[in-house]
């Protein structure tokens, strides 16, 4: 059973990952240091779009609109450090 909370925990780090690169690359789009006139650029944008917007979309229904500020991403990491914690705190029951 330990295995199995060691692989959940792979996977949140690796959806943490993900999302952090996700808003890194979105102030550097909006900064305009990078450009999705490049077409490797649009490719990565475009695949971090199709994988978490489904995600987000689920968290912006409980959100309030703020207008140009999308908290999306804050709320889904969030939720990731609640779950790795739940786990972590939790690995004894399991073993």
């Amino acid at each position: 059973m330990l295995s199995l909370i060691q692989i959940i925990l792979l996977v949140l780090s690796v959806a943490q990952w993900i999302i952090i690169i996700h808003i890194i690359m979105s102030w550097l789009i909006n900064f305009q240091v990078i450009s999705l006139g490049s077409p490797l650029v649009a490719s990565i944008w475009d695949g971090l779009n199709r994988l978490l917007e489904p995600a987000y979309q689920r968290i912006r229904q409980f959100l309030p609109d703020l207008g140009g500020i999308d908290l999306a991403p804050l709320v889904a990491l969030i939720a990731i450090y609640a779950l790795r914690i739940v786990l972590i705190n939790n690995a004894a029951m399991f073993i």
